[in-house]
Protein backbone atom coordinates (compact mmCIF):
# COMPACT_ATOMS: atom_id res chain seq x y z
CA UNK A 1 0.00 0.00 0.00
CA UNK A 2 1.33 3.36 -0.69
CA UNK A 3 1.49 6.55 1.92
CA UNK A 4 -0.67 8.65 0.46
CA UNK A 5 0.61 12.63 0.88
CA UNK A 6 -0.78 14.52 3.02
CA UNK A 7 -3.99 16.18 2.06
CA UNK A 8 -3.07 19.29 4.11
CA UNK A 9 0.44 19.76 2.72
CA UNK A 10 -0.20 23.05 0.65
CA UNK A 11 -1.01 24.31 4.41
CA UNK A 12 2.46 23.51 5.84
CA UNK A 13 4.71 24.64 3.07
CA UNK A 14 2.79 27.67 2.98
CA UNK A 15 4.09 28.08 6.94
CA UNK A 16 7.52 27.26 5.79
CA UNK A 17 7.44 30.18 3.88
CA UNK A 18 6.41 32.54 5.71
CA UNK A 19 8.59 31.42 8.25
CA UNK A 20 11.73 31.78 6.12
CA UNK A 21 12.44 27.94 6.60
CA UNK A 22 14.21 26.58 2.48
CA UNK A 23 12.82 23.33 1.66
CA UNK A 24 15.18 20.86 2.27
CA UNK A 25 15.81 16.95 0.35
CA UNK A 26 16.89 14.53 2.17
CA UNK A 27 17.57 10.46 0.80
CA UNK A 28 15.73 7.93 2.28
CA UNK A 29 19.10 5.91 2.38
CA UNK A 30 21.04 7.44 5.18
CA UNK A 31 24.54 6.17 6.99
CA UNK A 32 23.25 4.05 10.26
CA UNK A 33 26.14 4.68 12.70
CA UNK A 34 25.06 8.39 13.59
CA UNK A 35 21.41 7.07 14.31
CA UNK A 36 22.79 4.07 16.32
CA UNK A 37 25.61 6.48 18.29
CA UNK A 38 23.49 9.31 18.73
CA UNK A 39 19.83 8.99 18.86
CA UNK A 40 19.19 7.21 21.84
CA UNK A 41 18.07 4.02 22.99
CA UNK A 42 14.60 3.70 21.84
CA UNK A 43 15.11 4.53 18.00
CA UNK A 44 17.43 2.39 17.99
CA UNK A 45 15.58 -0.44 18.35
CA UNK A 46 13.50 0.61 15.58
CA UNK A 47 15.62 1.40 12.59
CA UNK A 48 15.33 -0.20 9.66
CA UNK A 49 19.16 -1.55 8.62
CA UNK A 50 20.61 -2.82 5.92
CA UNK A 51 24.27 -2.78 4.34
CA UNK A 52 25.45 -1.71 1.36
CA UNK A 53 27.82 -3.45 -1.55
CA UNK A 54 30.48 -2.78 0.65
CA UNK A 55 29.10 -3.78 3.70
CA UNK A 56 28.61 -0.15 4.94
CA UNK A 57 25.82 -0.42 7.46
CA UNK A 58 23.28 1.61 6.06
CA UNK A 59 19.54 2.41 7.14
CA UNK A 60 16.02 3.76 5.69
CA UNK A 61 15.15 7.12 7.14
CA UNK A 62 13.92 7.45 10.94
CA UNK A 63 13.61 10.78 11.27
CA UNK A 64 15.04 13.84 9.85
CA UNK A 65 17.63 16.21 12.36
CA UNK A 66 20.83 14.59 11.79
CA UNK A 67 20.59 13.75 8.02
CA UNK A 68 19.78 17.66 8.06
CA UNK A 69 22.62 18.54 10.24
CA UNK A 70 24.87 16.10 8.34
CA UNK A 71 24.02 17.59 4.58
CA UNK A 72 24.50 20.96 5.98
CA UNK A 73 28.17 20.03 7.22
CA UNK A 74 28.69 18.45 3.65
CA UNK A 75 27.92 21.32 2.02
CA UNK A 76 29.44 23.48 4.17
CA UNK A 77 27.05 25.73 3.88
CA UNK A 78 27.17 29.24 6.12
CA UNK A 79 25.09 30.10 9.12
CA UNK A 80 22.49 30.81 10.64
CA UNK A 81 20.28 28.89 8.02
CA UNK A 82 16.57 27.32 8.55
CA UNK A 83 15.71 24.47 7.08
CA UNK A 84 12.17 22.85 6.53
CA UNK A 85 11.17 19.02 5.57
CA UNK A 86 8.27 17.32 4.31
CA UNK A 87 8.45 13.43 4.09
CA UNK A 88 8.80 9.78 4.87
CA UNK A 89 10.46 8.74 7.97
CA UNK A 90 11.18 4.97 8.38
CA UNK A 91 10.77 3.04 11.65
CA UNK A 92 8.70 -0.23 13.84
CA UNK A 93 6.27 1.90 15.94
CA UNK A 94 4.64 0.29 18.99
CA UNK A 95 0.92 1.63 17.35
CA UNK A 96 1.53 -0.02 13.82
CA UNK A 97 3.30 0.83 10.59
CA UNK A 98 6.90 1.04 9.69
CA UNK A 99 6.36 4.32 7.29
CA UNK A 100 4.94 7.87 7.80
CA UNK A 101 5.40 11.43 7.30
CA UNK A 102 6.94 14.17 9.01
CA UNK A 103 7.36 17.78 8.89
CA UNK A 104 9.94 20.20 10.90
CA UNK A 105 11.99 23.27 11.00
CA UNK A 106 15.60 23.16 12.02
CA UNK A 107 16.86 26.17 12.75
CA UNK A 108 20.94 25.99 13.09
CA UNK A 109 23.66 28.35 13.66
CA UNK A 110 21.43 31.37 15.56
CA UNK A 111 23.70 32.49 18.51
CA UNK A 112 20.04 34.12 20.23
CA UNK A 113 19.39 30.75 22.05
CA UNK A 114 16.62 32.16 23.57
CA UNK A 115 14.84 33.37 20.64
CA UNK A 116 15.34 30.42 18.84
CA UNK A 117 14.25 28.35 21.21
CA UNK A 118 11.26 30.27 21.33
CA UNK A 119 10.81 30.91 17.64
CA UNK A 120 10.59 26.74 17.35
CA UNK A 121 8.43 26.46 19.81
CA UNK A 122 5.95 29.37 18.25
CA UNK A 123 7.02 27.96 14.88
CA UNK A 124 5.32 24.60 15.83
CA UNK A 125 2.65 25.18 17.56
CA UNK A 126 1.65 27.73 14.44
CA UNK A 127 1.70 24.84 12.25
CA UNK A 128 -0.65 22.55 14.43
CA UNK A 129 -2.56 25.62 15.04
CA UNK A 130 -2.86 26.15 10.98
CA UNK A 131 -3.63 22.59 10.47
CA UNK A 132 -5.91 21.77 13.31
CA UNK A 133 -7.79 25.18 14.03
CA UNK A 134 -10.72 23.43 15.94
CA UNK A 135 -8.17 21.80 18.42
CA UNK A 136 -6.74 23.13 21.60
CA UNK A 137 -3.24 22.38 22.18
CA UNK A 138 -1.01 21.75 25.52
CA UNK A 139 2.55 22.85 25.12
CA UNK A 140 4.76 21.19 27.66
CA UNK A 141 8.51 22.19 28.39
CA UNK A 142 11.43 20.59 29.76
CA UNK A 143 15.08 21.76 30.07
CA UNK A 144 18.55 19.11 30.10
CA UNK A 145 20.86 22.27 31.45
CA UNK A 146 18.71 23.17 34.18
CA UNK A 147 18.52 19.04 35.11
CA UNK A 148 22.24 19.13 34.67
CA UNK A 149 22.69 22.21 36.96
CA UNK A 150 20.79 20.40 39.97
CA UNK A 151 22.97 17.35 39.75
CA UNK A 152 26.33 19.85 39.83
CA UNK A 153 24.75 21.85 42.59
CA UNK A 154 24.05 18.53 44.55
CA UNK A 155 27.69 18.00 44.36
CA UNK A 156 27.17 14.44 42.72
CA UNK A 157 30.43 13.37 41.33
CA UNK A 158 30.99 13.41 37.30
CA UNK A 159 30.13 9.95 36.44
CA UNK A 160 26.88 9.91 38.23
CA UNK A 161 26.21 13.03 36.42
CA UNK A 162 26.56 11.73 33.24
CA UNK A 163 24.61 8.49 33.83
CA UNK A 164 21.78 10.41 35.43
CA UNK A 165 21.40 12.83 32.67
CA UNK A 166 21.43 10.31 29.76
CA UNK A 167 18.54 8.67 31.66
CA UNK A 168 16.89 12.57 31.78
CA UNK A 169 13.76 11.95 29.35
CA UNK A 170 12.97 8.16 30.36
CA UNK A 171 11.15 8.03 33.56
CA UNK A 172 12.10 4.27 33.94
CA UNK A 173 16.05 4.68 33.21
CA UNK A 174 15.92 7.75 35.55
CA UNK A 175 14.63 5.82 38.45
CA UNK A 176 16.26 2.51 37.86
CA UNK A 177 19.94 5.02 38.12
CA UNK A 178 18.21 6.79 41.24
CA UNK A 179 18.00 3.24 42.81
CA UNK A 180 20.87 1.98 41.92
CA UNK A 181 22.88 5.51 43.26
CA UNK A 182 20.65 5.15 46.34
CA UNK A 183 21.73 1.26 46.85
CA UNK A 184 25.25 0.61 44.77
CA UNK A 185 25.33 -2.75 44.54
CA UNK A 186 29.30 -2.68 44.79
CA UNK A 187 32.22 -5.07 43.15
CA UNK A 188 31.36 -8.14 44.66
CA UNK A 189 30.66 -9.90 41.25
CA UNK A 190 33.93 -9.52 39.77
CA UNK A 191 36.89 -11.93 40.28
CA UNK A 192 38.78 -11.92 43.49
CA UNK A 193 41.54 -10.77 41.65
CA UNK A 194 40.09 -8.23 39.45
CA UNK A 195 37.83 -6.96 41.83
CA UNK A 196 41.80 -6.52 44.09
CA UNK A 197 43.50 -4.27 41.47
CA UNK A 198 39.69 -2.15 41.00
CA UNK A 199 40.20 -1.46 44.70
CA UNK A 200 43.92 -0.48 44.26
CA UNK A 201 43.45 1.53 41.50
CA UNK A 202 46.10 0.52 39.23
CA UNK A 203 45.03 0.50 36.06
CA UNK A 204 48.47 -0.67 34.16
CA UNK A 205 48.06 -3.44 36.68
CA UNK A 206 44.16 -4.31 35.86
CA UNK A 207 44.82 -4.09 32.17
CA UNK A 208 47.78 -6.53 32.21
CA UNK A 209 45.94 -8.77 33.96
CA UNK A 210 43.13 -8.50 31.90
CA UNK A 211 45.44 -9.13 28.62
CA UNK A 212 46.57 -11.84 29.79
CA UNK A 213 43.34 -13.68 30.55
CA UNK A 214 42.59 -12.23 26.68
CA UNK A 215 45.58 -14.45 25.24
CA UNK A 216 44.73 -17.37 27.75
CA UNK A 217 41.34 -17.24 26.10
CA UNK A 218 42.36 -17.10 22.63
CA UNK A 219 40.85 -13.75 22.10
CA UNK A 220 43.11 -10.89 20.81
CA UNK A 221 44.09 -8.21 22.81
CA UNK A 222 43.66 -5.57 20.01
CA UNK A 223 40.07 -6.90 18.81
CA UNK A 224 37.64 -4.12 20.48
CA UNK A 225 37.92 -2.27 23.32
CA UNK A 226 41.54 -2.66 24.56
CA UNK A 227 42.61 -4.09 27.90
CA UNK A 228 43.50 -0.65 29.15
CA UNK A 229 40.09 0.89 28.12
CA UNK A 230 38.10 -2.26 29.91
CA UNK A 231 40.32 -1.94 32.93
CA UNK A 232 39.59 1.81 32.92
CA UNK A 233 36.24 1.22 32.37
CA UNK A 234 35.92 -1.43 35.43
CA UNK A 235 37.63 1.39 37.83
CA UNK A 236 35.02 4.34 36.90
CA UNK A 237 31.82 1.57 37.33
CA UNK A 238 33.59 0.77 40.74
CA UNK A 239 34.23 4.45 41.59
CA UNK A 240 30.41 5.04 40.85
CA UNK A 241 29.34 2.44 42.84
CA UNK A 242 30.81 3.29 45.65
CA UNK A 243 29.32 6.74 45.63
CA UNK A 244 25.69 6.84 47.89
CA UNK A 245 23.75 9.23 47.33
CA UNK A 246 22.66 10.67 50.99
CA UNK A 247 18.96 11.17 51.69
CA UNK A 248 19.51 14.99 51.53
CA UNK A 249 20.09 14.78 48.28
CA UNK A 250 17.67 12.35 47.44
CA UNK A 251 15.02 14.41 49.10
CA UNK A 252 16.13 17.40 46.85
CA UNK A 253 16.55 15.77 43.62
CA UNK A 254 12.87 13.99 43.57
CA UNK A 255 11.60 17.24 44.71
CA UNK A 256 12.58 19.38 41.66
CA UNK A 257 11.27 16.14 39.46
CA UNK A 258 7.94 17.09 41.16
CA UNK A 259 8.22 20.81 39.91
CA UNK A 260 5.41 20.61 37.52
CA UNK A 261 4.15 24.15 36.87
CA UNK A 262 2.32 27.12 34.56
CA UNK A 263 4.98 28.30 32.61
CA UNK A 264 4.40 31.80 34.46
CA UNK A 265 5.42 30.18 37.85
CA UNK A 266 8.29 28.35 36.95
CA UNK A 267 10.97 30.94 37.39
CA UNK A 268 10.01 31.30 41.18
CA UNK A 269 9.46 27.83 42.19
CA UNK A 270 12.67 26.72 40.38
CA UNK A 271 14.29 29.53 42.30
CA UNK A 272 12.67 28.81 45.34
CA UNK A 273 13.47 25.16 45.36
CA UNK A 274 17.57 26.14 44.68
CA UNK A 275 17.45 28.27 48.10
CA UNK A 276 15.71 25.27 50.12
CA UNK A 277 18.18 22.94 48.71
CA UNK A 278 21.04 25.15 48.98
CA UNK A 279 22.27 25.15 45.21
CA UNK A 280 23.49 27.82 43.18
CA UNK A 281 21.20 27.68 40.07
CA UNK A 282 21.68 31.36 39.10
CA UNK A 283 23.30 30.73 34.93
CA UNK A 284 21.15 27.97 34.25
CA UNK A 285 17.91 30.54 35.69
CA UNK A 286 18.81 33.49 33.36
CA UNK A 287 18.81 31.44 30.38
CA UNK A 288 15.50 29.74 31.57
CA UNK A 289 14.35 33.74 32.16
CA UNK A 290 15.40 34.61 28.74
CA UNK A 291 13.64 31.87 27.10
CA UNK A 292 10.44 32.59 28.82
CA UNK A 293 10.07 36.27 27.95
CA UNK A 294 10.79 35.46 24.73
CA UNK A 295 7.72 32.72 24.31
CA UNK A 296 5.38 35.65 25.28
CA UNK A 297 6.84 37.71 22.66
CA UNK A 298 6.37 35.31 19.75
CA UNK A 299 2.73 35.12 20.72
CA UNK A 300 2.63 32.14 23.19
CA UNK A 301 0.42 32.57 26.39
CA UNK A 302 2.47 31.36 29.29
CA UNK A 303 -0.57 29.77 31.01
CA UNK A 304 -1.16 27.50 28.44
CA UNK A 305 2.38 26.48 28.76
CA UNK A 306 3.17 23.69 31.73
CA UNK A 307 6.79 23.18 32.53
CA UNK A 308 7.85 19.81 33.92
CA UNK A 309 11.13 19.60 35.60
CA UNK A 310 11.03 16.15 35.01
CA UNK A 311 10.05 16.35 31.21
CA UNK A 312 12.83 15.24 28.94
CA UNK A 313 12.99 13.55 25.00
CA UNK A 314 14.08 9.91 24.34
CA UNK A 315 16.69 11.30 21.95
CA UNK A 316 20.47 11.51 23.43
CA UNK A 317 21.41 14.39 21.48
CA UNK A 318 19.41 16.81 23.12
CA UNK A 319 21.37 19.28 25.31
CA UNK A 320 19.32 22.10 26.94
CA UNK A 321 15.48 23.04 26.17
CA UNK A 322 13.14 20.52 24.99
CA UNK A 323 9.09 20.60 24.22
CA UNK A 324 6.10 18.69 23.13
CA UNK A 325 2.37 19.81 21.84
CA UNK A 326 -0.16 17.72 22.14
CA UNK A 327 -3.69 17.52 22.66
CA UNK A 328 -6.23 15.99 24.83
CA UNK A 329 -8.01 14.30 22.32
CA UNK A 330 -4.89 12.01 21.73
CA UNK A 331 -2.75 10.46 24.39
CA UNK A 332 0.46 10.73 21.82
CA UNK A 333 2.63 13.72 20.69
CA UNK A 334 1.62 15.85 18.05
CA UNK A 335 4.98 17.67 17.72
CA UNK A 336 8.38 17.18 19.60
CA UNK A 337 11.54 19.40 19.63
CA UNK A 338 14.33 20.53 21.40
CA UNK A 339 18.08 22.15 21.21
CA UNK A 340 21.05 19.96 20.63
CA UNK A 341 24.05 22.56 20.53
CA UNK A 342 26.49 19.53 20.64
CA UNK A 343 25.25 17.43 17.22
CA UNK A 344 26.75 18.90 14.69
CA UNK A 345 30.48 18.60 16.81
CA UNK A 346 29.81 15.01 16.85
CA UNK A 347 28.92 14.76 13.63
CA UNK A 348 31.96 16.41 12.16
CA UNK A 349 31.76 19.81 12.00
CA UNK A 350 34.77 22.09 12.33
CA UNK A 351 33.54 24.79 15.17
CA UNK A 352 30.21 24.19 17.37
CA UNK A 353 27.02 25.30 15.74
CA UNK A 354 23.70 26.08 18.06
CA UNK A 355 20.97 23.92 16.72
CA UNK A 356 17.17 24.01 17.91
CA UNK A 357 14.30 22.46 15.50
CA UNK A 358 10.98 20.09 15.84
CA UNK A 359 9.06 17.44 14.21
CA UNK A 360 5.27 16.91 13.53
CA UNK A 361 3.63 13.53 13.53
CA UNK A 362 1.59 14.35 10.71
CA UNK A 363 -0.49 10.98 10.62
CA UNK A 364 -1.53 11.62 13.96
CA UNK A 365 -2.33 15.21 12.50
CA UNK A 366 -3.92 13.28 9.57
CA UNK A 367 -6.68 11.51 12.28
CA UNK A 368 -7.40 14.30 13.96
CA UNK A 369 -8.62 16.10 11.35
CA UNK A 370 -10.74 13.14 10.24
CA UNK A 371 -12.24 12.76 13.68
CA UNK A 372 -13.10 16.42 14.26
CA UNK A 373 -14.09 17.69 17.41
Amino acid sequence: MTLRYPSFAGDILALFEERAAALTDIPIIQPADPFLDMAGEDLRRRIFLTESETGRSLCLRPEFTIPVCRDHIERRATTPRRYAYLGEVFRQRREGGAEFFQAGIEDLGAEDRADADARSLADAHALLARVLPERTLTVTLGDQAVFEAVLSGLGLPRGWRKRLARAFGSPAMLEAAIAEFTNPPGTARLPREVAGLVTRGDADALAGHIEKAMEEAGLSPSAGRLPLEIARRLMEKAELASVRLSDTALDALKAFLAIHVPLEEAEARLADFAEGAGIFLDEALTGFRERAERIVRHGLPPAEIHYDAGFGRPLDYYTGFVFEIGTAALDQPLAGGGRYDRLLTLLGAEKPIPGVGFSIWLDRVAALREDRP
